[in-house]
C-alpha cells in the first residue's frame, strides 16, 4: 500500500497544490467534482487515500459555495481510510465577526471554527485576520499553524522598490508592518484611522518629514473594499512623494476597488493566498514549511513518523 503523503486540490487550488506537493515531497491526488442540476455537489476521490496522510488545499475566499464540497472531501477521505486529513487554507474566512456588535448577531468566526474543527484533523493558513481572538487556538479545537507572509513580502519589496518606507493602515498593524520593515531595514509609519462604515474611513497621514526621497509602500493584510489604502494613496499623491506601491497579503479586491488602485498606485502586488491578477508574491514555501510537521502519520508506537 502506498503510504506517501497525499494532497487533494479543491477546484481553483490546483496551482498552489502543485507548488506545495513539490516542496513537501507529496503526491497530488485526483478529485472529481461537479454540480447536479439541482445545485447539489457530486464529489469523488479518484486517488485512494487509504493509509495515507492527506491534506486538502482550499483557499476560503467566497467561502459559502466552497464549504460543503470541502466537508464532503474530508468525509470521503476519512471513510476511504485516510490516517489523517488536514486543511491547508491559504486564506481563512469568517474571522471578521469576532464579537456581537449588535443584538442578535451571529458570532460567525466562532461558529465557523466549530464547524470546521469537527471535520478536519489540523489546519494551516496564512496570516489570519486575528483581532479580538488572540490566536486560532482560541476558536479552533484542532492543531493549527500560521504561516507568516512577512518574509516573502519583505523580499519582494527589497527586490522591486527603490528606497522604500512602509505605511501600516492602523495601530493594530504596527507590529506586523514593523516586522516587514525590520527585515529590509526600512523606516515605517502608521496611519490614524476612523472607520465610518463598511466602505467609508477617515484617515490621517503621520509625520513624513525626512522621507521625501523614499517610495511609500502601503502594506495591509486584507484588501477588499480597500478604502483605507485607497484614501491613503490619494493623500500620498498630493504630497511631494513618488507614486505609492500597494501590497496586500490577501487579495479580496472588489472589481471597482482594484480598478481604482490601478489608476492611482504605481504598482499593486499581493500574495498568491487567493488567486488574483495582482499576485506577485509566492507564499507556498512558508505554507509548506509550516504544514510539514502536521503532515505526518502516527506510527504504531504512538509517535509521529515523518513522511517527508
Amino acid at each position: 500500500m502506498d503510504r506517501s503523503p497525499l494532497l487533494f486540490a479543491l477546484p481553483g487550488n490546483e496551482v498552489m497544490a502543485a507548488k506545495l506537493a513539490d516542496r513537501l515531497g507529496a503526491a497530488v491526488g485526483e478529485i472529481e467534482t461537479r454540480r447536479f442540476p439541482d445545485e447539489e455537489t457530486y464529489l469523488r476521490l479518484l486517488t485512494s487515500p487509504a493509509g495515507r496522510s492527506v491534506a486538502l488545499v482550499c483557499t476560503l475566499d467566497h467561502p459559502d459555495p466552497k464549504f460543503l464540497p470541502l466537508v464532503f472531501a474530508v468525509s470521503a477521505a476519512k471513510q476511504l481510510g485516510a490516517q489523517r486529513v488536514g486543511l491547508i487554507a491559504p486564506y481563512l474566512s469568517y474571522m471578521r465577526q469576532d464579537k456581537r456588535f449588535h443584538p442578535g448577531e451571529a458570532i460567525t468566526s466562532v461558529s465557523f471554527a466549530r464547524s470546521l474543527s469537527s471535520e478536519i484533523d489540523w489546519l494551516v493558513t496564512v496570516d489570519p485576520h486575528l483581532h479580538r481572538h488572540g490566536s486560532l487556538d482560541a476558536i479552533y479545537s484542532v492543531p493549527s499553524r500560521v504561516a507568516a507572509a512577512a518574509p516573502a513580502i519583505a523580499s519582494w519589496i527589497a527586490a522591486k522598490v527603490l528606497r522604500p518606507f512602509l505605511i501600516g493602515p492602523d495601530s493594530e498593524s504596527e507590529q506586523w508592518v514593523a516586522t516587514v520593515a525590520g527585515l529590509i531595514g526600512a523606516p515605517y509609519r502608521v496611519l490614524s484611522k476612523e472607520r465610518l462604515g463598511d466602505r467609508s474611513v477617515r484617515i490621517t497621514l503621520p509625520d513624513l518629514e525626512g522621507l521625501a526621497d523614499r517610495t511609500p509602500v502601503l502594506v495591509d493584510d486584507i484588501a477588499s473594499s480597500a478604502q483605507t489604502m485607497l484614501e491613503a494613496t490619494r493623500q500620498l499623491r498630493r504630497r511631494d512623494l513618488p507614486p505609492p506601491v500597494c501590497v496586500a497579503v490577501h487579495a479580496l479586491f472588489s472589481p471597482e476597488s482594484f480598478a481604482q488602485f490601478r489608476e492611482i498606485a504605481s504598482l499593486v502586488a499581493t500574495t498568491n493566498s487567493i488567486y488574483h491578477p495582482s499576485n506577485a508574491i509566492d507564499v507556498s514555501e512558508a505554507l509548506a514549511a509550516t504544514a510539514s510537521d502536521l503532515f505526518k502519520i502516527p506510527s504504531p508506537s504512538g509517535k509521529n513518523a515523518a513522511l517527508l
